[in-house]
């Protein structure tokens, strides 16, 4: 049997240069938190919870802290959360991926002009909680095409449509085409990190011509969620784990090319563990 590792799996650059930060601080000797997981992915946040890093959950435990460092996730946090750190007097370590905020003052910018911020993305996940924040307007998240095709602006009103960074790229489209059809004076700018677009492509394209396909990745990780979806709509045989103990592969005899690919928040060490299993064991 071959085992074919796409070429864009594991951490991404901004995911790389979050956790970096955190393994910094931790040689520093100082009470360090990080304001929600540093990257969704479970085995990084245990290994740095050993070495003392603390996960902040809410504002209210945030406005609990006398002394300390602050370190801000990759996936970026709204403004407030930023006021709040310098008004505690707590040491800010900005880990937010260059991308995300991007996204940021893109959004501040716009908004402060009088535009109406649309963010294609999933409700609720931290990067859309964290852009929203930058906004002076009312922003809305828009996640399908039924809500593209309900949204109505006020008369007169100007929007700007930007996007979570790890969206499905073609999603995306597809979404803004219905905003442009409506007619609206609209600003696009498709924030989707490259890294995002290039893994997808890759997974997609390997799921094609395989026999079964292994996605990793946390349980809570938006970007490999969709790296999942992707590959089963090209691979019925597709599984989804976290870590080498969640792998039950049961492949048939017929089975000669296995595909891996990984979320930009899975580490290297856990996919060269499912990597070499799936070699010395199939």
């Amino acid at each position: 049997m071959e085992v074919i590792l796409a070429k864009s799996s594991g951490f991404c650059f901004g995911v790389k240069r979050a956790v970096d930060k955190v393994y910094e601080q931790t040689e520093k000797g100082k009470k360090i938190y990080t304001y929600g997981p540093i990257i969704h992915n479970e085995e990084v946040v245990k290994d740095l919870e050993k070495k003392g890093v603390k996960v902040l959950e809410s504002k209210e435990e945030l406005k609990a802290l006398s002394e300390g460092s602050v370190v801000i996730r990759s996936h970026g946090v709204p403004k407030e959360i930023y006021d709040l750190i310098e008004e505690k007097g707590l040491e800010c370590i900005d880990a937010t991926c260059p991308f995300v905020k991007r996204i940021h003052n893109i959004v501040q910018k716009e908004s402060e002009e009088g535009r109406r911020i649309i963010i294609v993305g999933n409700n609720g996940h931290p990067e859309v909680e964290g852009i929203k924040g930058w906004s002076k307007t009312t922003a809305v998240v828009i996640e399908s095409q039924e809500e593209a095709e309900n949204f109505k602006a006020k008369e007169d009103e100007k929007l700007c449509i930007v996007s979570q960074t790890t969206f499905n790229y073609k999603k995306f489209k597809e979404l803004v085409e219905i905003f442009q059809k409506k007619g609206y004076d609209i600003i696009v700018a498709n924030t989707i990190c490259n890294a995002t677009e290039e893994r997808q492509k890759e997974a997609s394209e390997l799921a094609a011509k395989v026999d079964a396909m292994i996605v990793i990745g946390g349980t809570h990780s938006s970007n490999t969620r969709k790296l999942y979806e992707l590959c089963k709509s090209e691979c019925e045989n597709t599984y989804y784990i976290q870590t080498l103990e969640n792998l039950q592969l049961e492949l048939p005899n017929s089975v000669e090319l296995v595909g891996i690919t990984a979320g930009a928040s899975t580490p290297n060490k856990i996919i060269e563990e499912v990597q070499n299993y799936v070699r010395i064991n199939f």
